[in-house]
């Protein structure tokens, strides 16, 4: 005989599932709400994440010369010049290699499209010189009715240029603000919050620190790690400019994908100016082999260990970042997935119980035995 369906209880479970159904659709509109906030906001908050990031970067430097008795205004300029003298020369010895040798770039860019068409026109292509000069024409004939239209893409890449400016000057004087009285925020956000907020609010804001600086860590020794294979390689090859291409691979990483093509680029550019073809495949194949290295084992495993979170955590986070906000929102994916974590872990020990030790009928250390 089957079991009848308990009225009572059918109810308690759908009156249970509707109020939980309520409750996460009112998160889901707050978070919506705090999204287009975020999104109005972005022109400041983007500097704002920047600058945090360069923070964490920097921030054991003046923690050191801090300890060692300089003021904090003191020692925060002297590590905000030191960064813009490192980045300053970081650029300068990826620009001054590679502009010296522009000309011989170009030439090598025309000679190799020269050997394209070399290629085609032969078997098992075949491809005609009327077809490949009609090919042209139209790309050419393409180009003039686009011309308005790229104009526009113009003036939109000297816009991005020009916020890209501003963003990283406003975040390098916020760098220097956070490290000239970053260690003061905690102390005055306790003052200005109320009752528990005032407790718990400092530290999820500490533990979120200490994962951004993890993050910053492990991205970088990613990069490293990065910036030495490929550049061993390319070294192996004989490849000029090993060291410029090696140091733009290393700050490409800070940029995800769009950072380790344009990297990869140039030095399948270069290695195709000075040694030809073959090389240039073999450079090609070694940067497609280090990027799938990097994005599959090396920084899931590193960011894992030092964000907390699971590989396919980070795998997952980078794809989601990517899909709903590009580039900016796959360099952001892991450390908010990571700030996201902090917060729930800190959740769970506030709502846990806690653990009780058990019973035992044993006398405790140090107690009278009865002889």
């Amino acid at each position: 005989m089957s079991a009848t369906l308990n009225s009572t209880k059918a109810a308690a479970a759908l009156r249970t599932s509707a109020r939980v159904s309520v409750e996460l659709l009112l998160v889901l509109v707050m978070t919506a709400v705090a999204l287009w906030v975020l999104g109005r906001m972005w022109s400041v908050v983007w500097p704002l994440i920047v600058g945090l990031l360069l923070t964490t970067l920097t921030w054991p430097l003046t923690r050191f010369l801090r300890r060692h008795g300089w003021r904090p205004a003191l020692a925060a300029s002297a590590v905000t010049v030191l960064f813009l003298l490192v980045a300053s020369g970081i650029v300068a010895l990826i620009a001054v290699p590679v502009a010296s040798q522009s000309g011989e770039l170009a030439d090598g860019v025309v000679e190799g499209i020269q050997r394209l068409r070399e290629w085609a026109a032969g078997p098992p292509l075949n491809i005609g010189a009327d077809q490949i000069t009609g090919a042209l024409d139209t790309a050419i004939a393409r180009i003039q009715d686009s011309a308005g239209s790229m104009v526009t893409t113009v003036v939109t890449g000297v816009g991005t240029v020009f916020n890209g400016v501003v963003t990283a000057v406003l975040a390098v004087f916020l760098m220097f603000f956070f490290l000239k009285d970053g260690p003061r925020f905690l102390p005055w956000l306790t003052r200005q919050l109320p009752g528990r907020l005032a407790t718990d609010v400092p530290i999820v804001a500490a533990r979120g620190w200490d994962t951004l600086g993890a993050f910053v860590r492990s991205q970088a020794f990613v990069g490293l790690l990065d910036a030495v294979l490929i550049g061993l390689g390319l070294w192996i090859l004989g490849v000029p400019l090993v060291l410029p291409l090696a140091v733009l691979t290393f700050v490409s990483a800070f940029v995800p994908i769009v950072g380790a093509l344009f990297a990869g680029l140039v030095a399948v550019l270069i290695a195709l100016v000075s040694n030809g073809l073959t090389d240039a495949l073999i450079v090609l194949a070694i940067i497609v082999v280090v990027q799938q290295l990097e994005g599959n084992v090396f920084q899931p495993m590193i960011q894992s260990r030092g964000l907390g979170l699971h590989a396919a955590v980070v795998l997952l986070a980078v794809t989601l970042g990517g899909s709903l906000a590009g580039i900016v929102g796959s360099l952001l994916a892991v450390p908010m997935a990571a700030l996201l974590a902090v917060v729930w872990n800190y959740l769970r020990e506030q709502l846990s119980d806690a653990p009780q030790e058990p019973e035992t009928d044993e006398p405790r250390t140090g107690a009278a035995v009865p002889s």
